[in-house]
């Protein structure tokens, strides 16, 4: 029965190394830049921004003159002409009278407005600034996912290790029974002392179950954030030291929050907010000032109804015209007083909410660093605690196999043990997880080498 125990255990571990070595070794670096091209939400977000880009070169086509062509034809009927008359159609004196004759009009406008205030130049201003906002309501989108991905990755690789730590556990537990085992038939243990130590080789067996689930878990969940739906096996590349990761120095959380509040997008959304509603302000007073524009237009037509040829008749009847208007607001209904005043509650509304997101971002970058801290102590702690664990239990052991101590007491060493492992690793991928999150809002990049 132990046999069969150990060689199933030894072929799932060949299995996994095999399917392990053949799966790509994805980098945190790979995740995140496959992501950024591949995320639906940030393939929307991009939409948006193409469409806010449209509106640009819309307000800015609006500052040129418009142009336009026309043509009009009409056929008409009258049943009782009165004949031996000269009739006037379109201004001009018609020889030929006919029940149905045919009437053409040609004409090419033109309108620009000169001046109107800055109102579409303005205009101009508001689409760019409403352009940076959705570039950065994509960023903000992106540095989300990013952190989503670091989270899970370093997620990921404590799973992994964990793993490791559960099979080293059942490897002991196993020596542990087959010792047992050799000391009940020398009849130096009891059979009840031998069942819990079969008891405990099952707990390990069923922990590496669990820990190995966990892990599918946390990959699966990647695989999603990065879009991907192929059954093919998803693995992470492992950095060859984790210890130097968490053992390196934590950023100073000052200089991380300047560096933030430079670069992080969801600042600079609210920055531009406040630019925008400005610009909404001179906009909104701009409506009281006056607009100059002129217009000008080539007009001719033909009738059928003159004796003249098409040719003659469009150049006899051809004619320029321009002119100039001028609009002055004197009453608008409190339209323009109103405008201004919501474009001056919503810049103090952007403001408000500047200083909510830079308090924010203080308490967070606050959070990682007192997280950083905290567990990085706690490392170097665990890791004394695991050495002197580790050895303890081989005393434990050794005294064991000599007779010298009970079952119990040898338990209770190993779990000691397993709790100082699991505390040293825990502590460690916590520090590595919040250095790693301070130096993106630091620099904006993670998975740098």
């Amino acid at each position: 029965m132990k046999r069969k125990y150990i060689f199933g255990f030894i072929f799932a571990a060949m299995f996994l190394t095999s399917t392990t070595a053949e799966a790509r070794q994805w980098t945190l670096r790979e995740c995140i830049d496959y992501a950024l091209q591949n995320n639906i939400s940030l393939q929307k977000l991009q939409l948006i921004r193409r469409s806010a880009q449209e509106d640009i070169w819309q307000s800015q086509s609006a500052l040129l003159p418009s142009l336009s062509a026309s043509t009009g034809h009409s056929v008409s009927y009258q049943p009782w002409p009165e004949t031996g008359r000269a009739t006037v159609q379109n201004g001009y004196v018609q020889q030929s009278i006919d029940k149905v004759f045919y009437n053409g009009s040609y004409g090419v406008s033109s309108n620009w407005t000169v001046w109107d205030g800055g109102r579409l130049r303005g205009s101009v201003r508001m689409n760019e600034l409403a352009a940076l906002q959705a570039e950065l309501d994509s960023a903000v989108t992106a540095n989300s996912i990013q952190e989503q991905i670091a989270q899970l990755y370093v997620q990921i690789l404590y799973s992994a290790e964990a793993v490791n730590v559960s099979r080293k556990s059942l490897e002991t537990s196993l020596k542990n029974e087959e010792r047992g085992q050799a000391f009940v038939e020398v009849g130096k243990m009891s059979r009840a002392d031998l069942a819990q130590l079969t008891s405990q080789r099952a707990q390990d067996e069923y922990q590496i179950v669990d820990a190995e689930s966990n892990l599918r878990n946390y990959k699966r969940q990647l695989k999603q954030l990065l879009q991907i739906v192929d059954d093919e096996e998803f693995d992470i590349a492992i950095p060859e030291t984790t210890t130097e990761m968490a053992l390196q120095p934590i950023p100073s959380l000052s200089a991380v929050y300047a560096a933030a509040l430079g670069q992080r997008p969801e600042i600079r959304h609210a920055e531009v907010g406040i630019k925008s509603s400005e610009v909404g302000i001179k906009l909104a007073k701009a409506q009281r000032l006056p607009s100059v524009g002129v217009s000008g237009s080539v007009v001719t037509n033909s009738t059928s109804m003159s004796s003249n040829a098409w040719g003659s008749q469009l150049k006899n009847n051809f004619n320029v015209g321009a002119g100039v208007n001028v609009s002055i607001p004197i009453f608008d209904n409190r339209a323009s007083k109103t405008a201004a005043n919501k474009a001056q509650i919503q810049k103090m509304n952007y403001e408000l909410d500047l200083r909510d997101k830079q308090t924010a971002l203080y308490s967070t970058l606050e959070n990682y660093w007192l997280q950083a801290v905290t567990n990085q102590n706690r490392f170097q702690a665990a890791k004394i605690a695991t050495e002197s664990a580790q050895t303890s239990y081989e005393m434990l052991s050794g005294k064991f196999d000599e007779g010298l101590i009970n079952i119990v007491e040898l338990m209770q060493g190993r779990d000691a043990l397993l709790q100082a492992q699991q505390n040293e690793l825990q502590s460690k991928y916590l520090t590595i997880l919040n250095i790693d999150m301070l130096k993106f809002y630091e620099t904006g990049q993670l998975g740098q080498k």
